[in-house]
């Protein structure tokens, strides 16, 4: 795990590795803020928490460079808890494990967490290195900003001085993004009525394995598989053509993580019949997802279940919600062609216990496209007795074609690559529109290295990047302008 403390430009890597170390699952970051707040002492770095718990740095000019604008370099503490099932992982006690694959940084059945500790790790590494040369620098590192932005939306007004954030929790290389979707979850909730087991019948688990997953911004445009969708797509013919029965159906655990898993516990009165509704439809899947997600395994086998069961025509209405509900790309940009505009994440399905619980994320550039999708979900869902509420709900960021920050960093970038970046906005929640709500005026922009498959457990990081964004950073800090 300590190979990659080996990788270059060292400092970088050397507190991406301490941030391994350290749980940090969103909402509970008590250890990984002590550590920042330890490491900030120990490196002689002005370094505070405020009152909702959001972490502060301020690095002085380097000599000779007072009078430039003030940057605030920006990221987040927490990371995604996803594993794999048959990884024996505590987020709240185990380091991440990581290890070097070709040129790749990878986590052993989990999340990497470079998402974003590899920008925290930079922003760590400019404020410990006294040879760069920039003028006065504020890091804000942010807490649970994966499960709500909370640490954003609690930004008190008058902690930052800044003039310019450079957000460093975009992710790829070579991009510099401007702009990004707002969000809003939905939080279905309902209840069904249980009947006691039937005699005759046989317990079973219907079982949706190895979907791809993934980031439900970044990714979604991918069209990968569902597995709450595909679970609810056997199901639903499962129970129009065989005498079965819903026990529970449980897929998802992440609002921002594409489904990768889902279970579904039955009761059965003719196995075979099942099965072969399960190859028939099972090999219509696999070939409609072959090479989004050719890693997917349906499995439907034998279980030990005594619960009751759910009444049939609620059944066969609560599967049908799960099926119908908006799920991927809703609607593409009209002004930023092939960029996503609206999305709907159908991220957690829960019925079991007599009570139903879904959970979506909507991303959408435009806000009055996001409730327009709030609209459709609630009606869909309420077609099965689902009560629908929607919250967390922030606006997106939108461009500013005339930012000193995006000219200053694209002429660094062809200073040092002989090409200009690509400029775009991104189908993802940054914490820039928040931020720039709370501190009006702000010049903003995000970059990162390059991230695969972030949210899920094949998350890595690109080696080489991670040179190429210190390199970039460092030209640009050097570049920022005077204040007038």
């Amino acid at each position: 795990m300590a190979e990659i403390q080996n990788l270059k430009p060292s400092a970088v890597w050397n507190n991406f590795y301490q941030l391994t170390r350290q749980p940090r699952p969103s909402k509970h970051e008590e250890k990984v803020r002590a550590f920042l707040l330890k490491w900030g002492k120990e490196h002689g770095v002005d370094t505070f928490a405020d009152a909702t718990g959001n972490v502060i740095m301020k690095v002085p000019a380097t000599p000779g460079y007072e009078n430039r604008k003030t940057v605030i370099l920006q990221g987040h503490m927490d990371m995604v808890p996803q594993k794999n099932n048959d990884v024996d992982h505590d987020f709240l006690t185990d380091p991440i494990e990581t290890w070097i694959d070709g040129e790749w940084v990878k986590a052993k059945g989990t999340t990497l967490g470079a998402d974003d500790g590899m920008g925290v790790a930079m922003a760590m590494a400019v404020a410990e290195d006294k040879t760069l040369k920039h003028g006065p620098i504020e890091i804000l590192i942010t807490y649970d900003e994966e499960t709500g932005m909370t640490g954003a939306n609690h930004l008190e007004t008058g902690v930052l001085k800044g003039q310019i954030l450079i957000n460093l929790d975009s992710e790829t290389e070579g991009e510099l993004y401007v702009g990004c979707a707002g969000g809003m979850d939905t939080e279905g909730s309902g209840r069904y009525t249980k009947l006691r087991r039937p005699k005759g019948y046989q317990a079973y688990s219907l079982q949706v394995k190895g979907c791809q997953g993934g980031h439900s911004g970044m990714d979604i445009i991918l069209c990968r598989a569902n597995a709450n969708r595909i679970a609810a797509r056997l199901l639903s013919s499962i129970l129009e053509k065989t005498d079965t029965k819903l026990v529970e159906f449980v897929g998802g655990n992440m609002r921002n993580a594409i489904p990768r898993e889902a279970d579904v516990l039955l009761y059965v009165k003719d196995p075979s019949k099942v099965a072969k509704v399960v190859r028939k439809v099972g090999r219509e899947i696999f070939d409609e997802f072959r090479h989004t997600d050719p890693d997917m395994k349906i499995l439907f086998v034998p279980a030990d279940v005594r619960k009751a069961y759910v009444k049939e025509d609620e059944a066969r209405k609560l599967v049908a919600a799960v099926l119908a509900c908006p799920d991927g790309v809703e609607r593409m940009s009209q002004t930023m062609p092939g960029t996503v505009e609206t999305s709907n994440n159908l991220a957690i399905v829960k019925i079991a216990d007599g009570k139903v619980a879904i959970v979506t994320l909507m991303r959408s550039f435009i806000d009055s496209a996001k409730y327009a999708l709030s609209q459709k979900i609630a009606a869909v869902l309420g077609l099965a007795g689902i009560k629908t509420r929607f919250v967390g709900a922030y606006s997106g960021w939108a461009p500013d074609d005339k930012s000193e920050i995006l000219q200053v960093m694209k002429k660094s970038y062809k200073k040092l690559y002989g090409k200009e970046p690509e400029v775009m906005a991104i189908h993802a929640g940054l914490e820039c529109g928040i931020i720039g709500g709370i501190y009006p005026g702000l010049d903003m922009i995000s970059c990162g290295p390059t991230l695969k498959s972030p949210h899920s457990p094949d998350e890595r990081c690109y080696i080489p990047s991670v040179q190429k964004s210190w390199d970039f950073l460092v030209e640009v800090l050097s570049s920022i302008p005077e204040n007038v």
